[in-house]
């Protein structure tokens, strides 16, 4: 028996008083219901949404197709305040939500949303609108699990690395088409963001030590790029460990809400020619802090392009109809 099965039998459970929260694995992820997701929810009931959260990393609720962009928006608000991404322009029509399509390419890899802005998202809530009939799952992995469960040695080396993340980096598979290209290179020029975190950062609210890499990792401070990818290979791989992972299939209304925190996902890209289309909201996170006490810091941040009059939808990118 690992130390983090031994730590989770210790830790009372939060007893809910006001949704039905079911999980899904040993480590990860919960399922909600009785709940219509909406602004009009009670406040009790938010509250324990966000201790969900919490205690399970993500949250799925099934049968949420009366939530419309906005609904998503203005339940999102509950939550957090709503964080755009830099350099991917919002959908048409709303103020803060991202199309998440496959027609704009796949991003079939690991990653923590946004990890290379100072403030990284603190939760992200994603609505499903089609899914594929097969395929199209989304996984997501416990980072907090993976950092338990290293030794003693390898906590101390991971306490005392510092990594830089940033977007100038094309994670995505090989663009299909023009409207591909587009997006991505929009992606990596609108803006040119590099920003240094702690590899374990302390949780705001849990006080969980947690691991922060994925794809948008380019090289930790003061290590050659061998070095560095040897290092990130090792807990990187700890990460995503079977153990630390829960799966998701997808069906129309679902929603998912992921601690961005204490997670990485990835939506898995085996779905063929069919159609993936989902839409995202993220709300601002926190500057994280080291267990030695530092906080992030901003190493580069240059803007290229002002994306605040252009629109991404059904994979194209537009300027926007005042």
């Amino acid at each position: 028996m690992s130390q983090l099965d031994i730590t989770s039998q210790k830790k009372p459970k939060y007893d809910y008083q006001h949704i039905q929260v079911k999980p899904v694995t040993g480590r990860i992820g919960a399922e909600i219901s009785g709940v219509a997701l909406s602004a009009a929810l009670d406040q009790d009931v938010v509250n324990e949404i966000n201790q969900a959260l919490l205690d399970y990393k993500v949250v799925f609720f099934r049968g949420q197709q009366h939530l419309d962009d906005l609904g998503q928006e203005a339940f999102a608000r509950l939550l957090g305040e709503p964080l755009n991404h830099p350099s991917v322009p919002i959908k048409g029509g709303t103020k803060h939500t991202l199309a998440i399509d496959s027609r704009d390419g796949r991003a079939s890899s690991w990653h923590t949303d946004i990890t290379f802005l100072p403030n990284y998202p603190k939760y992200t809530i994603l609505k499903n609108v089609v899914a594929p009939d097969v395929g199209g799952d989304t996984v997501w992995a416990n980072t907090t699990a993976a950092y338990e469960d290293l030794t003693p040695e390898l906590k101390t080396l991971a306490e005392s690395l510092r990594a830089v993340h940033t977007n100038v980096y094309d994670y995505a598979n090989k663009a299909a088409s023009a409207a591909e290209s587009e997006g991505r290179k929009l992606f990596t020029t609108a803006v040119e963001i590099e920003t240094e975190h702690p590899l374990v950062r302390v949780h705001p609210e849990t006080g969980e030590k947690t691991l922060v890499l994925g794809h948008f990792f380019k090289q930790f401070s003061g290590l050659n790029n061998e070095d560095s990818r040897l290092l990130f290979t090792l807990f990187q791989n700890h990460i995503v460990r079977w153990e630390n992972v829960v799966r998701w299939r997808w069906a129309a209304g679902d929603v998912a809400i992921w601690d961005n925190r204490a997670t990485q996902h990835r939506a898995i890209d085996d779905y063929g020619s069919e159609l993936r289309i989902a839409s995202r909201v993220t709300l601002e996170g926190d500057i994280p802090v080291g267990v030695d006490g530092r906080p992030s810091k901003i190493i580069k941040n240059v803007v290229n392009q002002d994306i605040s009059e252009l629109r991404k939808d059904e994979g194209r990118i537009y300027k926007k109809v005042s």
